[in-house]
């Protein structure tokens, strides 16, 4: 197998050097970097080359790195059911930097897409319809981006007396966070609630 994709790697980058920065098999799985100018022709000779035939779209993911200049990685997972293979292709894109759609060539990929733009705030260009896919109306923020609070920037409930939903800013208050310092780590003395009990049975 791993044979077989080390011949694929070298036939897509022979036949498309314009596209292919560099390839590699590990773990049983061929991944190439590519560049994102040309990815949409890239993806349709995938799909009609003879000897790749990658005609399922599985996903389209994203991988956040803030320390670097190219802050994200955009990954793209196809399937030949014809070879019985599977390939990934990875773009690196900064923050401000656009990514082609690939919508007119694989029409699945317009949700996938828009779960990228909503999860990490990448933008597709050519998309017929980039918007919020999985957080609500007026979201702020990347909910997958690294520098996301964990707990949000609001919190939603329903109000009983407004009957309806409403949003809050998230607040932490003191009186939530407990500090009984009973961590063993800690080297405290202490005997935990019910532990007295085993005294008693001696």
């Amino acid at each position: 197998m791993t044979e077989a994709l080390q011949e694929l790697g070298a036939h897509i980058e022979l036949k498309r050097p314009d596209c292919v920065l560099s390839w590699e098999v590990a773990f049983g799985e061929l991944t190439l970097t590519v560049t994102a100018s040309n990815i949409a022709g890239l993806v349709e000779f995938l799909r009609n080359d003879p000897t790749c035939r990658f005609s399922s779209l599985v996903d389209i993911t994203a991988v956040d790195y803030p320390a670097r200049p190219k802050r994200f990685d955009v990954i793209y997972h196809f399937l030949s059911m014809y070879q019985n293979q599977r390939i990934r292709l990875r773009i690196a894109v900064r923050e401000d930097e656009m990514v082609p759609s690939i919508v007119d060539v694989h029409p699945s990929a317009n949700w996938f897409e828009r779960e990228v733009f909503d999860m990490y705030g990448i933008i597709f260009k050519g998309h017929p319809d980039l918007r919020r896919i999985l957080t609500d109306y007026g979201f702020r923020g990347y909910p997958l981006r690294k520098d996301f609070p964990t707990t949000g920037y609001t919190e939603v409930r329903y109000d009983e007396e407004q009957k309806r939903v409403v949003y809050e800013p998230v607040s932490l208050v003191q009186e939530y966070r407990q500090f009984d310092f009973m961590s063993p780590w800690e080297g405290a003395e202490y005997i935990l609630p019910g532990d007295e009990k085993k005294e008693e049975a001696k």
